[in-house]
């Protein structure tokens, strides 16, 4: 296999399987939602704009979400220390425990899959995909340009 084409059966297959864990998953939070408080968790405090630019959608959806997040409690907005017409959007206390509620409904719908596997292929398996996540972040300056077509 090339390259090209083992990094797409990756994404394919990490993909499928997020989808697969929240789709069975029994979250008590819409994993939209779930999604916006694991980029605040990663990001740290960020502007909407950063927010959506990170995933991947419109400034106007990440802000219908963030007000969702804040009027369950779980995100806060304070002033832009660097600019104080902007805001940072951040995770409070509660946000983190709803976070960690989902990771726990996921990882339980996840659980008898995993049952049956090896778990010293698991532990490696995680361990390859902590070490290419890692990469990324290494490779966040070298990313290419988007080109619509």
């Amino acid at each position: 296999m090339q390259t090209d084409d083992l990094a797409n059966a990756l994404l394919r297959s990490a993909a499928g399987l997020s989808r697969w864990a929240s789709r069975h998953a029994d979250l008590e939070i819409p994993w939209a939602q779930a999604r916006v408080l694991s980029l605040l968790e990663e990001l740290g405090p960020a502007r909407v704009t950063t927010l959506a630019a990170a995933d991947d959608t419109s400034q106007p959806t990440m802000t219908t979400q963030v007000q969702r997040l804040e009027a369950e409690g779980w995100a806060t907005r304070t002033t832009d220390p660097v600019d104080g017409r902007a805001s940072l959007v951040s995770l409070t206390a509660a946000g983190h425990e709803a976070l960690a509620g989902a990771r726990r409904a996921r990882a339980a719908a996840l659980r008898p899959v995993l049952e049956g596997l090896d778990p010293e292929r698991l532990r490696a398996a995680t361990s390859l995909l902590s070490e290419l996540v890692e990469a990324t972040r290494s490779a966040a300056g070298h990313e290419p340009a988007r080109t619509t077509s």
